[in-house]
């Protein structure tokens, strides 16, 4: 059975930063495309940054410049950097690997 744990979350001063961590078992994460989606208080799931299997990442205009996906595939894991992070930027954070998600973690950015 696949599992998407992540973890990293927390709490966090405007201007801080935080790494979120994506790691997965049942399942391995070498060949697939992951993602990072948040969630916001009364807001729709968006997509916030992914990268494929090579490698290649996108992002969210609202995030460019500043959250950087990576993966290691060694670990099985993909993270989020979040640098200067933005009240705005409060949400769950959800780790994505088609079809599956994951729980999400909770990231709270205080002005």
């Amino acid at each position: 059975q696949v599992h998407l744990v992540e973890s990293g979350g927390g709490l966090a001063q405007a201007g801080g930063s935080l790494r979120l961590s994506c790691t997965a078992s049942g399942t391995i994460l070498s060949g697939k495309a992951m993602a990072w989606h948040r969630q916001g208080p009364g807001k729709q799931r968006e997509l916030v940054a992914s990268i494929s299997s090579g490698g290649s990442t996108n992002y969210a205009d609202i995030v460019k410049g500043r959250f950087t996906i990576s993966r290691d595939n060694a670990k099985n894991t993909v993270y989020l950097q979040m640098n200067s992070l933005k009240p705005e930027d409060t949400a769950v954070y959800y780790c994505y690997c088609y079809p599956r998600w994951g729980q999400g973690t909770q990231v709270t950015v205080s002005s």
